[in-house]
């Protein structure tokens, strides 16, 4: 499997974590606990089985030409009930015709994941992979207690089968 993600401006990064420590000190569910070095806050775009031939370099041009990018976060949410708890992106038009063009450059790729396309994709910030929706609340309240804006600057490929990252543009932040 490989992601398409989006990586937040030092300062929104900050932002995120500081919720996951908030949930994590309350004994929440919280990505806070995941120590692999490739944990970071981002937003995924796109998931598919593999990039077909040249698609990691068409993303890297889109991603130079379109980033840096205004983001706006909302509510803190759970997904589908009893999963992911997350901070929902507003989806600006600008956000949203650089997830389609994204979608374009992968079209026609087998396996992809349909919560990531067009129509189905719900821009999103992860706090926690599982999570209770009885907890909501109480997670609002520690993670959600601002709609912080900020900025997307780099973006990133997970590949889940090496548990590795790669850049997708020039803007990739060193770690």
């Amino acid at each position: 499997m490989r992601t398409v993600e989006l990586l937040c401006s030092p300062e929104l990064e900050e932002t995120v974590r500081a919720a996951w420590d908030r949930l994590a000190v309350a004994g929440l569910p919280s990505l806070a606990r995941n120590t692999h070095p490739t944990n970071r806050p981002h937003l995924t775009m796109a998931s598919v089985e593999a990039f077909p031939p040249g698609a990691a370099a068409r993303l890297a041009d889109l991603f130079d030409d379109a980033l840096p990018l205004a983001v706006h976060l909302d509510r803190v949410e759970v997904l589908d009930g009893s999963a992911p708890l997350v901070w929902l992106v507003r989806p600006t038009p600008e956000l949203v015709r650089l997830h389609e063009a994204v979608a374009d450059v992968l079209a026609g790729v087998g396996a992809q994941n349909p919560w990531h396309l067009p129509g189905r994709w719900v821009p999103h910030l992860s706090l926690a992979l599982r999570f209770r929706d009885h907890d909501r609340r109480l997670a609002r309240a520690l993670a959600g207690v601002d709609r912080p804006s900020g900025q997307f600057v780099a973006a990133r490929s997970y590949d889940g089968d090496t548990r590795t990252v790669s850049p997708l543009g020039k803007g990739f932040p060193v770690r």
